[in-house]
């Protein structure tokens, strides 16, 4: 089974998505030999005209953006918080850092040329979403990808140039062209969508009716990329 998944760094819902999906897919694929699942992960930029790093609070920025209270913000990244420990994971929202995410994508195209990019990606999200780091300053991201296993020299030579700029800027592009307006959003043999942090038994039911589903030719959607559930997500 291809799954493809556009996500963004910057995205707490996508940090969410991506630990719910690797436990979806372990219990998939769990005793059964003949199944197999091949993840391709997306850049999706929600904001490419945010500064390298914003300052001030996050989410005073997130409340203003969106016309929302501040304490309305505050439930709910703490309720994100609480969703965020139950896989695992630790959510400090209070330390979070706004920024442009547009060069951290280069480097995670960068890290998948050299075979590194778990590592590299687990990194970045981890420094972004759990530490407090800045991952739109160049140094911060030079020093969090070498962390993650990249080479000091090549990382600070890519960042120093276009490259992979191209890349990031097709996987938009091709987002664009399907209809995902909104990430996390994992689209399923190139036929079903499922959007937002979906909790771990929705997405392994999506993952079975995939696969039950397979031989058949996708129907025809306008403007969309196949069936899409709803769920918790960051929209551009």
């Amino acid at each position: 089974m291809r799954i493809d998944v556009w996500s963004d760094l910057v995205c707490p819902f996508c940090h969410v998505g991506r630990r719910r999906l690797e436990l979806a897919v372990e219990q998939f694929l769990a005793g059964d030999e003949e199944r197999e699942v091949d993840v391709t992960w997306h850049s999706y930029q929600l904001d490419r005209s945010a500064p390298a790093v914003v300052e001030g609070s996050n989410v005073d920025r997130i409340a203003a953006k969106y016309g929302r209270s501040r304490e309305e913000m505050v439930a709910q990244h703490e309720a994100m918080a609480a969703d965020a420990a139950d896989v695992g994971l630790d959510f400090q929202w209070e330390k979070v850092v706004g920024g442009n995410s547009f060069d951290a994508h280069r480097v995670i195209h960068l890290a998948r040329a050299r075979g590194l990019e778990k590592p590299v990606t687990d990194r970045v999200m981890r420094g972004w979403y759990s530490e407090g780091a800045a991952i739109g300053d160049t140094d911060t991201l030079v020093r969090l990808a070498v962390e993650g296993g990249l080479g000091e020299k090549d990382v600070r030579e890519t960042l120093g140039s276009d490259a992979y700029g191209y890349d990031v800027r097709e996987d938009e592009a091709t987002a664009n062209q399907i209809g995902i307006t909104a990430v996390p959003t994992f689209v399923l043999d190139q036929k079903f969508a499922v959007t937002g942090a979906q909790p771990v038994d929705g997405l392994l039911r999506a993952l079975e009716l995939t696969w039950e589903d397979r031989g058949t030719e996708p129907e025809a959607r306008g403007g969309g990329c196949g069936g899409c559930a709803g769920g918790c997500a960051c929209g551009a």
